[in-house]
C-alpha cells in the first residue's frame, strides 16, 4: 500500500502528526519501537510531574498547620507514588492509541529503518516494507553521556532509572543543574533524600532568567539542597565523584549518582526549514531531532506546520513565543527574550518588576513564599520576555506566551480585563 504520509517515531510530535493527518483524510502509518507517547510520557514530562505533584502534595499536608489544618503523622508511601505514576503513563498511553484508532491512523510497532533520500520514502520494520509520498522523522533524542572517567563502569542512573526505582535512595548526586536534574532534586529532597548538585555553568537553570533561577535556587538550599556551582565532574567510581573547581578537587560520597547533562538529537546536524522540511522537500523533521528545541510543546507545534504544510497551507514555525518550564516547588517558568539574550545581542530593553505578594490570591494560597515577575519590554512598549517565579507560574507564563507571538504592547496586554483575585493579575500590576 502507499500511504500519504508515514511517520517515524510516536512521541509528541509523531502522534500528534498521524492525527491531524489521519482526520485530514490521509492515509497514515506510524512507526514506534517502544511504546507510544515517546520519552516525554513514559520517561520524562508526565512521570516527573505526576511524582512532583505527590511530593507537593506531601509538602502541603506537612506545611498544613500554617493554614489552620492539623495533619498528624503526615507520611508517604514511594512505592505507591510510583505506582500511581505508571498508572497516569498507562491511561495516558491507553488514551493515544484510542485517537490513533479513531484517526484511522496505522500503527507499526517495530524499529523502523528508512531511505531519506528519495523521492518516494521508502520504509522497512519488522521485515516488511512500506511507501509513502510523504515521511515524517520524529524520532527524538537521548540522554548525553560525557566523557567522565570511571562513568562507563559505574550504575548511574539517567531519568529512565530514576523513575523506575523501587526505593528511595539515601543520598543523591545529581550531575547538571538543567531542567531535568533540578526537577529530580525537589523531588528527591521533598521525600527526605539527601541531595547534590554538581553543574559547571555559574548558575541553574542555564537559559533561563539569571536573576530568578538565583532565586530558586536559594529557596532550594534553604531545604537542604546542596549545590556546587562553576563545578566540573572529573571521576566517578563506586559512589564517589569527584569533583574540581579553580584547581581545587573535592570528594563527594554519594548512594546514587544521576547523570542529567542534557539530551542530544538521535540524528545529527539534520536541517529543516520554516516548514520543517529536510533537504529532501518530501522528508520532514519534527520535534528533538531538529535540536533546536527541545521540548514537547515545541514539538507538537512543529508537528502542526509540517501536517499543515504537506495539505498545503504556508504557515512557517515560529520560536518567538516558547515557553519553558520547570515544575519545581515554586515553579519557575519564562517566555521570550531573557535579560542575558537581550544583553548579549545588543537590544536595548526595559524591566518591570512586582514581587508576587502583589497578588492578593498569592498570598492567600502561598504562606510566607516568595515570588517575582519580570516583564522585559523594548524601549517602544513591545513585550519581550517575560519570567516569572512562584506558583503556578506554569499556567500563567501562556498569557505571556500569547502576547509576545502576537507581538502586542504593553498598553494591548493591559486592556485585557482579567478576573479578580487571581495571581494572573500580577501581570497586569506588573505592566
Amino acid at each position: 500500500m502507499l500511504y500519504d504520509i508515514a511517520i517515524i517515531g510516536g512521541g509528541p510530535a509523531g502522534y500528534t502528526a498521524a492525527e491531524l493527518a489521519g482526520r485530514r483524510g490521509l492515509s497514515v502509518v506510524l512507526f514506534e519501537k517502544n511504546a507510544l507517547g515517546g520519552v516525554c510520557l513514559n520517561e520524562g514530562c508526565i512521570p516527573t510531574k505526576t511524582l512532583l505533584y505527590s511530593a507537593k502534595t506531601y509538602q502541603s499536608a506537612k506545611d498544613a498547620a500554617k493554614y489552620g489544618i492539623s495533619c498528624n503523622e503526615v507520611a508517604f508511601d514511594f512505592a505507591k507514588m510510583m505506582a500511581r505514576k505508571n498508572k497516569v503513563v498507562r491511561k495516558l498511553v491507553a488514551g493515544i492509541r484510542s485517537k490513533m484508532t479513531a484517526a484511522n491512523v496505522e500503527v507499526v510497532i517495530g524499529e523502523a529503518t528508512c531511505d531519506t533520500t528519495a523521492a518516494m520514502p521508502q520504509i522497512s520494520c519488522n521485515g516488511n516494507d512500506y511507501q509513502a509520498k510523504k515521511l515524517m522523522l520524529c524520532i527524538g533524542s537521548e540522554t548525553a553521556v560525557p566523557p567522565i572517567a570511571g562513568l562507563d563502569a559505574t550504575d548511574y542512573w539517567t531519568s529512565r532509572e530514576a523513575l523506575q526505582a523501587n526505593e528511595l535512595p539515601e543520598s543523591l548526586t545529581i550531575i547538571g543543574g538543567g531542567v531535568i536534574g533540578i526537577e529530580f532534586a525537589a523531588f528527591f529532597n521533598t521525600l527526605g533524600c539527601r541531595v547534590t548538585v554538581v553543574e559547571m555553568l555559574d548558575e541553574i537553570l542555564g537559559g533561563m532568567d539569571k536573576e530568578l533561577s538565583a532565586l530558586l535556587r536559594t529557596e532550594l538550599s534553604k531545604r537542604g539542597i546542596v549545590f556546587h556551582l562553576s563545578t566540573k565532574v572529573t571521576a566517578v567510581k563506586d559512589r564517589q565523584i569527584t569533583i574540581e573547581k579553580d584547581g581545587e578537587t573535592q570528594l563527594i560520597e554519594s548512594s546514587r549518582i544521576l547523570l542529567s547533562v542534557g539530551r542530544r538529537p538521535i540524528v545529527k546536524g539534520l536541517k529543516v526549514n520554516e516548514f520543517m522540511q529536510t533537504e529532501n522537500p518530501n522528508v520532514y523533521a519534527c520535534g528533538d531531532i531538529t535540536g533546536y528545541s527541545m521540548l514537547a510543546h515545541t514539538a507538537v507545534r512543529e508537528a502542526e506546520i509540517a501536517v499543515g504544510h504537506i495539505l498545503g497551507a504556508s504557515e512557517k514555525m515560529s520560536y518567538r513565543a516558547i515557553p519553558a518550564v520547570v515544575y519545581t516547588s515554586p515553579e519557575i517558568a519564562g517566555v521570550g527574550k531573557t535579560e542575558e539574550t537581550l544583553q548579549k545581542e545588543g537590544i536595548a530593553y526595559i524591566v518591570k518588576q512586582l514581587p508576587m505578594s502583589y497578588s492578593g490570591r498569592f498570598v492567600a494560597e502561598n504562606e510566607l513564599a516568595n515570588g517575582v515577575c519580570k516583564i522585559l519590554e523594548s524601549t517602544d512598549g513591545k513585550i519581550l520576555g517575560v519570567h516569572l517565579l512562584g506558583n503556578p507560574a506554569s499556567e500563567l507564563v501562556v498569557i505571556a506566551a500569547m502576547a509576545i507571538e502576537k507581538e502586542w504592547s504593553s498598553e494591548d496586554l493591559k486592556s485585557i480585563v482579567f478576573p479578580h483575585p487571581t495571581v494572573g493579575e500580577i501581570i497586569k500590576e506588573t505592566l
